[in-house]
């Protein structure tokens, strides 16, 4: 849930401090030495084309790639590291020092109902116990949800199943929330409509990190926007006015 933010004049805290993070799945390195931090209360939006790591730094947040290595704080604690095996093993403890990560497409139980899936992102002790406060914070940020509670997932249209998605992953007691392409697969206007939403909640003290492949979805309505191109972190990225991308070191 959201707190309330600090003044202005006060720093902020670092939430997430990545430090040459390497990455990758069997033999294939996907990342190569990232670093990256984001601030409470900030929301960075993170941009690249397909297979080019940004699903991969997520899940690296995570600790679910087949291997790491590099420094991964949350919180101020560590969570990185060097992993070789067990993609997923110690990712309860991540979510547990405040990650939520809200992945890309439709990762979904077509036979559990809207309101079963809204529990099922309650994770921790915290977040169990206030579920039902939460649960309606959901519906207050997504109310098209509200008349479906009772309805299976499988049954809902592409961007009823991307608002379940989201507000499985907004009923976690997080301080970071990882956005992998929410508006992928949806048409224009509700992938908008989507991003919109996301723009409009308040973060309060906690972070958002946004993966999305188009740009101009994000300019000009987040903190800052890093290029992502061959598993590698290209500094500040904007849109020409002749519509192409551009990098700023």
């Amino acid at each position: 849930m959201p707190v309330d933010r600090q003044p202005d004049d006060v720093a902020r805290p670092d939430i997430l401090s990545v430090r040459g993070l390497s990455a990758g799945y069997g033999p294939m390195r996907i990342l190569h030495d990232l670093d990256l931090n984001v601030h409470a209360g900030e929301r960075v939006g993170i941009v690249g084309l397909n297979g080019h790591g940004k699903s991969t730094l997520f899940l690296a947040i995570a600790g679910l790639t087949g291997w790491q290595r590099g420094s991964i704080q949350l919180n101020g604690h560590e969570v990185g590291g060097t992993r070789s095996q067990g993609p997923g093993r110690y990712t309860h403890r991540v979510v547990r020092r405040g990650l939520a990560l809200i992945p890309q497409g439709d990762e979904i139980f077509h036979g559990l109902t809207v309101e079963e899936h809204l529990d099922s992102g309650a994770f921790t002790k915290t977040a169990w116990r206030e579920r039902r406060r939460r649960k309606a914070w959901v519906l207050d940020v997504f109310p098209p949800l509200a008349k479906l509670m009772s309805v299976s997932v499988g049954r809902l249209s592409g961007g009823e199943r991307r608002m379940v998605c989201l507000g499985r992953g907004l009923m976690s007691d997080a301080s970071l929330y990882l956005v992998d392409e929410p508006s992928l697969g949806l048409a224009p206007k509700i992938g908008k409509s989507v991003l919109d939403t996301l723009m409009a909640i308040e973060l309060g003290e906690s972070a958002m990190v946004i993966a999305e492949q188009n740009v101009s979805l994000l300019e000009g309505r987040v903190d800052r926007i890093i290029g992502m191109h061959a598993g590698k972190l290209k500094g500040e990225a904007s849109v020409s006015l002749a519509g192409a991308m551009r990098w700023e070191a």
